[in-house]
This record gives structure tokens, C-alpha cells and sequence, in this order.
């Protein structure tokens, strides 16, 4: 170790791996969130980060490992202090600022930031560690005193007036949604409920307001998952959503629910209300279940007789006579592609399926990462004659897993970059280790996606609406890629801008290897 002319610390490769042990133990022993980044990998990835970093942001370390910093800002990236950060960071200087991060729930934070360059003995930036402080308190603190100031002088007039038309527009809330709703006070005792509740479980208001939830209906709410909610989860956790409740009640039969609560902190004579929203949800999980189950019943009659179309498609190719016109044979051969097409869509139905009912098998052995990477990659560039395939990065080595599927995820992801980035002509593919897990990324610049879509790209059936009106297809593809990357382990994830492209990126634990040899 030595310091550069600017007194900036300046680590060998060597030194690093050597001290890495202690170096790991001395950070985990920090009450400050910390992480290494490496500046050498494309989009400077998270490499290590300790324990305080995990608990202050709510993520675990695998999800964290191999994203870029930027990801804990969300869609929130419009900040004015995130370009002195990245011009500091370009110019491999040290750089603290105060910046709005989110929690895996999505809860805002304030963190203070002291972000500062890792250099070798030729003065070259190769990592950058970051130190975090949460100052959310410190922050609000300082917002509601100069909020005080500004308002001081009319803060008794609007907070009548406040109240009242808090009081109304509950109330109207209350009567006109069309779910059931209930307001209860803090001992659980209901105040008012609307229509709708009154017609879903056939009851009036004499026999539910003033009365205690539970004891409703003979105590047909006396409900042990709902006290959870209530008592348990509400307090710590406001609001509460989708929270799944399933009850046989006594005249209206078997329902399944899905509760929203909130507690509404009003002040005065309104204080601590809880609104209770219930939205029946069994009709509706049946149609699911039917729609699994002939997508399942469906997939598995396609597929014997498609089998049996694919074996005389080949016989046709086989028993092909010499005299057979081009135009005969560039028919058989077409056909033989939209075959194979229909094959792999009724696989992906099987693959939904199987993963619907948990059916859904991993066969792991060892196989060589890089070996898989190149030929699926073949595979595909002898499909395509518009794009080329640029393969980047690091020799993964061997990898302990369900090869057949990775190359799914993999043929995916080149096959949509390649689909929605018609107007270029190279899509990259960069693979990397970070810390103890193996990174891909299919770069395309293509149409991007919108921060929005982004969030639900990987639910089933799911299609951006952009697409839907451009490109064929059934969106089950991303959420099949997201079921076999979690159960091997890892996580998929995107980054994207709309019209700028796409950044497909997952991660896989090195450690299973070692678990399941």
C-alpha cells in the first residue's frame, strides 16, 4: 500500500487479494453501509458490500451484487447531485454528497455519501469503496422545522378545515368504492361500512356498527390470520397490501380475500382510524385455476400430435426426390420452421404450467459456462442475418446447474434484444465474475422501456403496450427467464431507457456449486 502525489491510497492486485480477509471482516464490523465497486467491469458493478449496507437498504446480498449503484435511486434519477457524483467518479476523485435512495419496500431514505477512489501503483483508478450513512432523521428534521417556519401563522385554520373535509371525503370514499370498506377505531370496533360490505356478506349496519370486528356475525370475523394483520402487521408496517385471507364463512360459503389496511392518523377527534379494504378475490382465482389447467391439458394434446408432425416433416426432407422443384423444397422447409416455432411456444406453455403447480424440475450437473455461452450464441447467429452477436468480458469456467434451461434464458434474452432493436446491427452479450457469483448481460440499443413497464416485464402474460401492437407474441417468455434464473438461485433484473435500449442482466451464486456437488 502507498499513497499517490494527491494523498489518495494506492492498493496493488496483490495487496488486495492478500488482505482481502481481514479487509472483509474489518468492513463487516462497520456500523456504516459499505461497498466496493468495480471500475474495471462495464457499468462499474457492486462487488462486495458488508452487512450495514443490507440492513439499511433492506436488500439481500444477492440482489445487490452485480448492479450498478444507481439502482437504489429508482425511478427517482432526475437528481441534480447524482452529475457531480458522476463527474467525481469519471475523474476518479472523491466525492460526498447527500442523495434520496429507496428500500427493497420501496420506503425513501436519505443517505449521506462518501464515495472514494481505489488505485493502483500506476495511479489507475480500478475500484471505488463508498461509505453510507442513513440521515433520514437528521433530514426531515431539518425539512419540518423550515416547513414550521412557513407555516406557523395559518397552521390552526387549516388543520380545522383539513379535519372536516378529511372526515367528508372518507366518509364519501367509504360509501362509493366499490369494494367492501370498513373503518374501525383503534380497538378494532367498527365505525362505518359501506354498501358493498353490507351486500357481499349479507348483513346490516345495526348489526355490524359499534360492534367489535370480531364478534361480527357470531364471530364469523373471528379470523386468526386477520388479528395478524390488525395486530400484528399494521403497527409495524403501514399500510399493509395484498394481504391474503381465506375463511369459510357460515351463509355465504368459502372466500378468499385479499386485505388492504391503513392506518389513518388524523389528529383530534379523528385520531388513529383504520381503513380496512376487502376485495373478494375467490371468483377470480378459480378462472385462474381453470386457465392454468387448460393451458396445461392444452399444451400436453398439442404436443403429441405436433411430435408426430415434426417426425413427417423430417421424412419429407429425407425422402426428398431429386426432382423435387426449389419451390417444393423452400415449402417443406418453411413449414418445418413454423413447426419448430409452434414447438417452442408450447413448450413455454408447458414451462408456465409446470411453474404454476411447482412441478417445475432443475436437472443440475457440471458444464462448462463459456462452452454453453458459444454455441447457444451460434445457435442463433446462424438465424440472423441482420444482427451480429458480440460476446465480451471474463472466462466463467464451470458452473453447476441446469444447463438445458440456462440456455433457455439465454436463446431469450438474445432473441428479444435481437427482435426489438430492428434498427442496429450488433447486440452484446458481456459476461463477468463478481465476488462469488457470475454475471450476463444482453446489451441492444433498441426501444428501451419505460420505467413503469419495467416493473412488470417479468409478470406472466405480461407485454409491453408498445409491442403489442408492433410484434407477435404471448409474454410469457421474461417470466419463465425469472423462474429458472430464482431457482437456481439468482436474480434477473433490467435496466433500460426508452429509446435507448436495453440492459438484460442476471446473476447465478458460484456457491452452488459447492452446495449441491
Amino acid at each position: 500500500m502507498s499513497y499517490t502525489e494527491n494523498g489518495e491510497f494506492s492498493f496493488s492486485h496483490e495487496n488486495i487479494q492478500q488482505d482481502f480477509s481481514l479487509l472483509t471482516s474489518a468492513l463487516d464490523a462497520s456500523i456504516s453501509g459499505i461497498i466496493i465497486t468495480d471500475n474495471q467491469l462495464p457499468d462499474n458493478p457492486i462487488i462486495y458490500c458488508n452487512r450495514a449496507f443490507e440492513l439499511m437498504t433492506g436488500y439481500i446480498r444477492k440482489e445487490i451484487i452485480g448492479h450498478n449503484c444507481r439502482f437504489l435511486q429508482r425511478e427517482d434519477r432526475n437528481q441534480q447531485v447524482r452529475e457531480k457524483l458522476r463527474e467525481d467518479i469519471s475523474a476518479g476523485k472523491h466525492s460526498i454528497v447527500e442523495i434520496r435512495n429507496y428500500k427493497k419496500d420501496g420506503t425513501l431514505f436519505w443517505n449521506e455519501l462518501y464515495v472514494s477512489p481505489i488505485k493502483n501503483k500506476d495511479g489507475v483508478t480500478t475500484h471505488f469503496i463508498g461509505v453510507q450513512n442513513d440521515v433520514t432523521r437528521r433530514k426531515k428534521a431539518e425539512q419540518e422545522l423550515e416547513r414550521e417556519r412557513e407555516l406557523i401563522e395559518k397552521k390552526v385554520i387549516e388543520r380545522t378545515e383539513r379535519l372536516k373535509a378529511s372526515q367528508d371525503y372518507m366518509d364519501s370514499i367509504v360509501q362509493t368504492v366499490r369494494e367492501s370498506l370498513i373503518v374501525l377505531d383503534r380497538d378494532y370496533r367498527v365505525l362505518s361500512v359501506n354498501e358493498h360490505f353490507l351486500r357481499t356478506f349479507k348483513v346490516n349496519k345495526a348489526e355490524t356498527e359499534g360492534k367489535l370486528l370480531y364478534e361480527l356475525g357470531n364471530g364469523q370475523w373471528n379470523i386468526e390470520a386477520l388479528k395478524e394483520l390488525l395486530e400484528k402487521v399494521l403497527p409495524t408496517n403501514n399500510p399493509v397490501l395484498d394481504f391474503e385471507v381465506e375463511h369459510d364463512f357460515p351463509h355465504i360459503g368459502n372466500k378468499l380475500m385479499l386485505l388492504n389496511a391503513h392506518r389513518i392518523e388524523l389528529e383530534g377527534e379523528y385520531k388513529d382510524r383504520i381503513l380496512l379494504a376487502i376485495e373478494d378475490i375467490t371468483d377470480r382465482r378459480a378462472i385462474e385455476r381453470r386457465k392454468d389447467d387448460f393451458l396445461s391439458i392444452a399444451s400436453h394434446e398439442l404436443k403429441t400430435p405436433l411430435t408426430t408432425i415434426k417426425g413427417y416433416i423430417q421424412m419429407m426432407n429425407r425422402f426428398m426426390p431429386d426432382t423435387a422443384t426449389d419451390k417444393f423444397k423452400e415449402i417443406v422447409a418453411k413449414t418445418g420452421q413454423f413447426v419448430e416455432r409452434l414447438s417452442n411456444l408450447i413448450s413455454e406453455l408447458l414451462d408456465v404450467s409446470r411453474i404454476q403447480t411447482g412441478n417445475m424440475e432443475l436437472h443440475r450437473k457440471m458444464f462448462d459456462f463459456d462452452e454453453m455461452i458459444n454455441e447457444t450464441v451460434d445457435g442463433i447467429q446462424s438465424a440472423s442475418k441482420t444482427h451480429q452477436i458480440i460476446i465480451k468480458g471474463t472466462k466463467l469456467g464451470n458452473y453447476y446447474g441446469d444447463e438445458s434451461h440456462l440456455i433457455q434464458v439465454i436463446n431469450n434474452l438474445l432473441s428479444n434484444a435481437i427482435k426489438y432493436a430492428p434498427n442496429t446491427e450488433t447486440v452484446e452479450l458481456h459476461k463477468s465474475l463478481v465476488s462469488d457469483f457470475l454475471k450476463v448481460s444482453v446489451i441492444d440499443k433498441g426501444m428501451g422501456i419505460s420505467h413503469d413497464e419495467q416493473k412488470k416485464i417479468f409478470e406472466r402474460f405480461y407485454r409491453v403496450s408498445e409491442i403489442q401492437t408492433k410484434y407477435p407474441g404471448m409474454g410469457i417468455g421474461l417470466y419463465v427467464c425469472d423462474q429458472i434464473i430464482k431457482n437456481h438461485g439468482g436474480t434477473l433484473w433490467v435496466d433500460s431507457e426508452k429509446g435507448k435500449g436495453s440492459n438484460f442482466s442476471f446473476t447465478l451464486p458460484l456457491k452452488e456449486r459447492a452446495e449441491n456437488d
